[in-house]
């Protein structure tokens, strides 16, 4: 059993490629969470570590092709495989039947970001000891204040299987990940060159105006303490 409170300790305010390193060569059935967003930086860091480390995305059938086509060009450019997760079919098609294809916009969006994005990724998270994410604080000042750089994921953990979640983003600021990305040309998704700062869902996504914050693109008809998809719900 992970003594967490010692390792929090020994992880706090640890540079990223400390805890990518940690984690990497503590855990063997670990993985990346990769949105198909900035956090690439944390996959070319974590394969710098590790080239065997599993790298996976979750394809709701619903993201902006031009997402897809990134995470197509991070594939090639390391040659690398991504393992992409999708909704269990029966049960997405129930729920379009029923409520069609927008009905987040009426009923908020945790429906269907339980069946697009949070069903797919129990299903992954069942065979893992721990799991890798590109969360910052900075991110959401309501819901990702107080994030750790490791923590147990109380929201996914089992009886059987306490899995513990990696944060090695936690205290980065975006402007310090956009320096990794341009110093090391990573490969970065266009819609970031077209006001989209945070990247989702295309119909739940749009770009910010100058000066607002990144979240304020992701669900923009909710209030701000609900713009959690429920991948990270032991946010407070």
């Amino acid at each position: 059993m992970t003594d967490i409170e010692q390792l929090q300790t020994e992880l706090l305010n640890k540079n990223p490629r400390k805890i990518l390193k940690y984690a990497l060569e503590n855990y063997e059935k670990v993985a990346i969470s990769f949105s198909g967003a900035e956090d690439v930086a944390l996959v070319d860091m974590a394969l710098k570590i590790r080239s065997d480390i599993q790298i996976f995305s979750l394809d709701t059938g619903r993201l902006h092709p031009e997402t897809y086509e990134f995470i197509e060009k991070v594939r090639n450019h390391y040659n690398i495989d991504i393992e992409l997760l999708t909704p269990e079919h029966n049960t997405l098609e129930a729920l379009v039947k029923e409520k069609g294809l927008f009905s987040f916009y009426e009923d908020g969006h945790q429906e269907c970001c339980g069946i697009r994005k949070v069903a797919p990724l129990k299903r992954k998270l069942a065979n893992l000891d721990a799991w890798i994410t590109g969360q910052r604080k900075d991110q959401s000042l309501d819901t990702r204040q107080d994030l750790p750089e490791i923590q147990i994921d109380t929201a996914f953990s089992s009886a059987e299987n306490q899995l513990i979640k990696f944060n090695p983003l936690a205290n980065q600021s975006s402007a310090q990940i956009w320096d990794y990305i341009e110093a090391y040309q990573v490969p970065f998704n266009p819609l970031h060159q077209q006001g989209f700062i945070s990247i989702g869902c295309q119909p739940c996504t749009r770009a910010v105006l100058p000066n607002q914050h990144e979240r304020a693109g992701r669900w923009w008809w909710e209030d701000a303490t609900k713009k959690e998809c429920g991948l990270h719900s032991q946010n407070k």
